[in-house]
């Protein structure tokens, strides 16, 4: 095992059935799938500002979190879960969505800016660092005419609906890998 320490792995969205099906929100998709694979359930935790889901993988403590805080302040309850899990930075992995990527490709890091993502962002201005793990999670970018902010909002087509099972199956498969091998070798094994 990688570290004796608690492992965080926050997925971003938005609280609420409006923004269920929206882009996104498909870091809380994918840390749904996730909870479901490691046979763990969320239970709101308002100490927190998350919906929070505990549970082990060989003997290693695994938290899964969904802020209930919106996207662009995920941050306030990222720092929350630190004081209450005594989490290491290095054992943080923020999933999240991410317009500078094509639809159905993902790429995790072991740190870097926040690319614009308002979640991610916040959570650096919060924690007043960087260098913590993101699996970023390609949503592509609007056609010119539309509005990002617009585009992030709304739901997948029909016809990306293949693409985005696909991928949130790739990215589940990377947390698990995160959780058992570290940044390193999942880098090398995702990042294609």
């Amino acid at each position: 095992m990688i570290s004796d320490g608690t492992k965080l792995i926050v997925g971003l969205g938005n609280p609420g059935l409006i923004y269920a099906q929206s882009r996104h929100n498909i870091g809380f998709a994918v840390l749904k799938s996730l909870a479901s694979s490691l046979k763990i359930n969320f239970k709101r935790d308002s100490s927190v500002s998350a919906l929070v889901a505990m549970g082990k993988l060989h003997q290693q403590d695994v938290v899964l979190a969904l802020p209930q805080t919106y996207m662009n302040l995920s941050g306030i309850a990222v720092k929350a879960l630190f004081k209450k899990f005594k989490v290491d930075e290095k054992d943080l992995l923020v999933v999240c969505d991410d317009l500078d990527l094509e639809l159905g490709k993902i790429k995790i890091r072991p740190q870097g800016s926040s690319g614009g993502q308002r979640g991610v962002e916040s959570i650096i201005e919060h924690l007043g660092r960087k260098d913590f793990c993101r699996l970023r999670i390609g949503i592509g970018r609007p056609k010119s005419s539309q509005d990002a902010a617009n585009y992030v909002l709304a739901g997948f087509l029909r016809k990306e609906k293949p693409a985005v099972k696909q991928i949130e199956e790739d990215a589940v498969s990377c947390c698990m890998s995160w959780l058992e091998n570290g940044i390193v070798q999942t880098m090398n094994i995702f990042n294609k």
